[in-house]
């Protein structure tokens, strides 16, 4: 069951979703995190950060959409406090890192470099989400724009880490995920929340505290797969993690199918925490029925 993802060597295609099991090992209780892939943490800045007001969190059909608005208690903290928890429970980790100006990039990536080898050592990435809004971009998403796409995985050279660019979905996401290649993005994580709202009908003003949000969840599944599909099309080298509506084996199967060396799955687990353990057996027990030996077998078959 083992995959590469360019340089980073996995045991097996499964990791959690960044913002969907917390910065440390709070469902340890749920999951051996030695047996997954990765464990992807909620993004940090290089500062803490409150987040948005409530209500944060709403159903919707076959989903969910949130307004978390990125709180974290900063890399600083994280490091120091979180790091050796998940360190201890066995965890490969990747460090999710956002920010609302390239320098708060460059500063996070500054910050991984300067920490202590020995709290590296659980590091394998570090996943560069740009999907949050541009301060110096008139509030445009990052990752809506391939030259600002661009600037930020460059600033984040210093972390001295392979990094993964995690991308929206854009009408243009081909020439973003060039763009983010180009920046120094060994890898694709595809794709992040797509932009929703919920109005109250009877306050006749939007629900989340936040106004809009990040709408997650199955219903989101096919548009994730062609987005890795297209991406893996337009850029067949480059190393794709899927990400978008994933809560069985075959969902699994179907975004490798597409182009994807290995997936996430973020939303079920809120049904579930148990849900990235239980994709794993599927997946497992699909290959198995079907006499596929490695996961190689089937990254991209869909193409052929």
């Amino acid at each position: 069951m083992d995959t590469a993802i360019g340089s980073v060597r996995l045991p097996n295609p499964i990791m959690t979703a960044s913002g969907t099991v917390g910065h440390g090992a709070e469902l340890a209780r749920y999951l051996d995190y030695s047996k997954l892939g990765a464990v992807v943490v909620k993004s940090l800045a290089p500062y803490e950060w409150p987040g948005n007001p409530p209500p944060r969190v709403h159903p919707v059909s076959a989903g969910m959409i949130n307004s978390v608005g990125l709180q974290g208690p900063g890399l600083p903290r994280w490091l120091a406090e979180e790091l050796p928890v998940l360190t201890a429970a066995g965890a490969r980790v990747v460090v999710s890192i956002w920010g609302r100006t390239v320098d708060d990039y460059a500063a996070a990536a500054d910050l991984l470099a300067a920490a202590d080898s020995q709290a590296r050592s659980a590091v394998v990435a570090v996943e560069v989400n740009v999907s949050c809004p541009n301060r110096e971009d008139r509030g445009r998403m990052f990752s809506h724009s391939a030259a600002m796409t661009e600037a930020a995985l460059a600033a984040t050279a210093s972390c001295g880490l392979p990094r993964w660019a995690k991308l929206s979905a854009t009408g243009d996401l081909i020439d973003v995920a060039a763009a983010a290649v180009e920046g120094g993005a060994g890898a694709l994580t595809l794709i992040n929340t797509l932009l929703g709202m919920v109005i109250d009908v009877e306050a006749r003003q939007p629900l989340l505290g936040g106004g809009g949000g990040g709408v997650s969840g199955r219903a989101m599944g096919p548009v994730a797969v062609r987005a890795v599909y297209d991406v893996h099309a337009a850029l067949p080298d480059v190393p794709i993690i899927g990400v978008g509506g994933i809560a069985s084996g075959a969902d699994a199967v179907e975004m490798i199918l597409a182009g994807a060396s290995a997936v996430q799955v973020g939303t079920a687990t809120f049904a579930d925490p148990r849900a990235p353990a239980n994709v794993l057996r599927e997946l497992a027990r699909w290959c198995a029925a079907r006499g596929v030996s490695c996961v190689d077998e089937l990254i991209g078959a869909a193409h052929e």
